[in-house]
Order: C-alpha cells, then sequence, then structure tokens
C-alpha cells in the first residue's frame, strides 16, 4: 500500500501543469527568461533601496544571489508549475528593465498572483504598467486564466498606481499581514508589519483599458 501511495504520488508530480517557455513582446518591450549575461544587471537592479523596502529579497542584493535566482529559483518556478519569471528587457538595447514573477499558481481555480520590480533608472517610464499589462493578456487569452492577483503594502502607492492603471480593482484589505523594511538612525534595515492590499483583476476587467500609448503615462 505505501509502493502504491509513493507511485501515484509521483505520477501526480510528473503531471503538474506548467507554463509554457515562451518569450513576449510589446512596443516597446521584450519578456523573456533569464539569461545568465542578466545577472550583473539583475544584481544592481535589485541592490536598490526601494526594492529592498517593499519586497523580501535580500539586502544588500549580491552576484550569488542573481547568479541563484538565474540558475535555480527562477527556473524551478516554471518547471515545479509555480508560476513563471520574466526578465523584462528594452526591444532596442536588450537592457534589463525590471522584472516580472507569476506565482502561487492555483491550476483549478486558473488563479496566480503577480509580482514585478523595475530598476531604479527605468522608473518614470510606464515599464511595470506595460510588462504587466502584457502578462496579464497572455495569462488570460493564451493561458486560459480567470484571475490575476496582486498584493501592494498599504505605503507602496507607485506599486498601487500599477493596479489601477492595468484595471485591476481594490478589493479589501488584509490587516497587519505582510512585512516591509525601513531604515533605523544607524543605517540598517528593520522590518515592521504592515497592512496589505489586495487586488484582483479578471478578464472583464481589460475590456475597458485604455491603448498602452495612454497606460505608458505611469509613474512607475
Amino acid at each position: 500500500m505505501l509502493h502504491a501511495v509513493t507511485t501515484t504520488q509521483a505520477t501526480e508530480r510528473r503531471m503538474t501543469p506548467t507554463f509554457p517557455d515562451v518569450t513576449l513582446a510589446t512596443e516597446r518591450l521584450v519578456l523573456r527568461r533569464y539569461e545568465e549575461a542578466d545577472q550583473p544587471a539583475l544584481t544592481a537592479m535589485m541592490d536598490d533601496e526601494l526594492t529592498a523596502a517593499w519586497t523580501s529579497v535580500p539586502a544588500p542584493y549580491s552576484a550569488v544571489d542573481a547568479r541563484e535566482w538565474i540558475a535555480r529559483f527562477a527556473p524551478a518556478e516554471r518547471d515545479e508549475g509555480r508560476g513563471i519569471v520574466f526578465a523584462v528587457t528594452d526591444h532596442l538595447t536588450q537592457r534589463l528593465v525590471g522584472s516580472v514573477h507569476l506565482m502561487k499558481t492555483n491550476w483549478r481555480v486558473r488563479s496566480a498572483e503577480v509580482g514585478y520590480v523595475v530598476a531604479p533608472w527605468a522608473r518614470g517610464e510606464g515599464y511595470a504598467v506595460e510588462s504587466v499589462l502584457a502578462v496579464a493578456e497572455w495569462l488570460f487569452g493564451d493561458q486560459g486564466f480567470e484571475r490575476m492577483e496582486l498584493r501592494t503594502a498599504a505605503g507602496n502607492t507607485a506599486s498601487q498606481q500599477v493596479a489601477l492603471k492595468i484595471g485591476c480593482l481594490s478589493e479589501g484589505v488584509l490587516r497587519s499581514a505582510g512585512m516591509v523594511r525601513t531604515r533605523t538612525e544607524d543605517g540598517r534595515w528593520a522590518e515592521v508589519r504592515t497592512d496589505v492590499i489586495v487586488w484582483g483583476l479578471i478578464p472583464e476587467d481589460l475590456e475597458d483599458l485604455d491603448d498602452l500609448g495612454s497606460v505608458g503615462e505611469s509613474v512607475v
């Protein structure tokens, strides 16, 4: 009996659905898998004050962290059916401008949560809106999903602007449900609790969106 259960579990793991290994493109951006050559740009993008404040990435963020993300973590997200990670690059220069991560995928409900980061030098150009919207359209249109969720810390107004501009609706506040970082007087990072706003996007929400030209006015 034990052997039968183990065999069944192994079969289920092999049958876990996964996202295809795809590349997405918008007018300005290419969203693709991370490559080894992205390591220096990824390190620079993630070793940033705002990124450290609003995410759970290591702070400071090192080249070792970037190599681990590229070589192990990002591929495992797709291979093991949890989600998919996109490196967001400029179409003309191929420069890394951000990252989009679909995670916590529920294949039965056809839903996933999205997270994103924009490089410090690329903020204010609408890259977050453009890239997350591209992922949402692919998730709903090509993959047949019915919901994309986004969670923002209560004080992260820039991320909330992204949610609004891609058509998300605020669905409520999870009180004291998250952690953010703040600098102490001696310059170290300290974690503090925060409320978390839950945003939801379903296919119907995209129908009233403006085209990407107007969306590009995002301050993120």
